[in-house]
């Protein structure tokens, strides 16, 4: 959350003349509702289901650059579909970081409430050493802005024949 996925996966696509799909949207675009209703309604359990259905859908896809929701790698079936259709490309930020973009952010279900922070490290301490197994190409995104970043992931994907 916050690091930059949907940000950079459009500056990306358009650079390289792809369709750019963000899961989280497509997801609230198809039910007609926020994230956080369907959390409210649904439960986590009830998102995750959602969005593995969707990220097997657009895994089907040719010539796109998805966006993914922070936790789709804690579902083994996601992991296997991205890993298979494509490459996962890790959009690394530190904690701190990642908690002076989201502290606001009202829309987030899995920040709301309690220490924001303490939530952060939670999520990043779960789910950083799956994405760093998982990941093509580990990008941190510290101080680099989003151009940046879109140049070297594209230079990176343009290397492995893309």
């Amino acid at each position: 959350m916050g690091a930059g996925k949907t940000t950079i996966g459009r500056m990306l696509a358009k650079q390289m003349g792809k369709t750019f799909y963000d899961s989280d949207h497509e997801i609230e675009r198809r039910t007609g509702v926020r994230i956080p209703l369907i959390f409210e309604l649904e439960g986590e359990a009830g998102f995750r289901k959602r969005e593995t259905a969707m990220i097997e859908e657009l895994c089907q896809l040719d010539n796109i650059v998805m966006a993914t929701g922070g936790g789709v790698v804690l579902n083994e079936q996601n992991r296997l579909y991205l890993k298979q259709h494509g490459h996962i490309i890790y959009l690394r930020a530190n904690v701190h970081d990642l908690w002076i973009r989201t502290r606001n952010d009202k829309t987030r279900p899995l920040l709301q409430g309690g220490d924001i922070k303490q939530k952060l490290e939670k999520l990043y301490s779960e789910r950083d050493p799956i994405y760093t197994e998982l990941a093509t190409c580990i990008v941190d995104t510290g101080s680099q802005s989003a151009t940046e970043i879109s140049h070297f992931i594209e230079q990176k994907l343009k290397n492995l024949n893309l």
